[in-house]
C-alpha cells in the first residue's frame, strides 16, 4: 500500500488494528511526498498488487505514475485501488469527527493551549474552526504523525472516513 506520509502510514495501520486486520503480509509505504509515486510504483509493481491513497490534489502524479509503470488506470483511480481524499486524510478526519471531537482529542493531548495560540495568530482569526485545526495538525515537528493515529482512535466504528475504509479493503481483496 502506498501512502503520502507517515502520518497517512499511521492513520492505515490504526485504522486495520481497530478493525482487527492483519497487515502482516502488507507493507504500508510511506513514500516521502506523492511525487516519488512513480519509483515505487515502476519498482513494486512488477511484484505486487498495489494499492493506495492520494489527496486530490495530487491526482495527476498517481495517475502519471502508474501510466509510467505500464499500468492503465480508468477514469476512476478507486478502480486501480487507489483511493482519494478530498483535500487529504486529515481534512477527512475532521470531517468524520467533527471539530469538537478533534478539539476534544488535542485537548486530551495537552495540546489545546497551543491550539489557542495558533487561532489568535493574526492570519487564523478569521479562519473555520476545521480550516484551523487543519492548519493545526500540520504545524509542529511530528503532530501529523501523531495525530493521524489519534484521530483513528478516536473515531467511532461506523465513521472512518470512506478513502481509508475502501484501501484498507482493497488491501485484502
Amino acid at each position: 500500500m502506498l501512502v503520502e506520509g507517515e502520518s497517512d502510514r499511521e492513520a492505515v495501520l490504526a485504522l486495520a488494528r481497530r478493525r482487527g486486520v492483519d497487515l502482516s503480509r502488507v507493507e504500508v509505504v510511506a513514500m516521502g511526498g506523492v511525487t516519488n509515486i512513480a519509483r515505487y510504483v515502476a519498482e513494486l509493481a512488477p511484484t505486487y498488487r498495489l494499492v493506495g491513497l492520494y489527496d486530490a490534489g495530487e491526482e495527476r502524479f498517481v495517475r502519471a505514475g502508474l501510466e509510467r509503470a505500464g499500468l492503465a488506470p480508468g477514469p476512476d483511480l478507486a478502480d486501480s485501488g487507489f483511493h482519494r481524499c478530498e483535500r487529504d486524510l486529515e481534512e477527512e478526519l475532521i470531517r468524520a469527527l467533527g471539530a469538537e471531537r478533534v478539539l476534544a482529542v488535542i485537548e486530551a493531548e495537552g495540546d489545546l493551549a497551543h491550539f489557542r495560540g495558533l487561532q489568535q495568530q493574526p492570519a487564523q482569526r478569521h479562519r473555520r474552526l476545521e480550516d484551523q485545526l487543519h492548519r493545526f495538525l500540520g504545524s509542529g515537528s511530528g503532530r501529523k504523525i501523531r495525530y493521524g493515529r489519534l484521530l483513528v482512535e478516536a473515531l467511532t466504528d461506523d465513521a472512518a472516513p470512506a478513502p481509508l475504509e475502501r484501501v484498507l479493503g482493497d488491501t485484502l481483496a
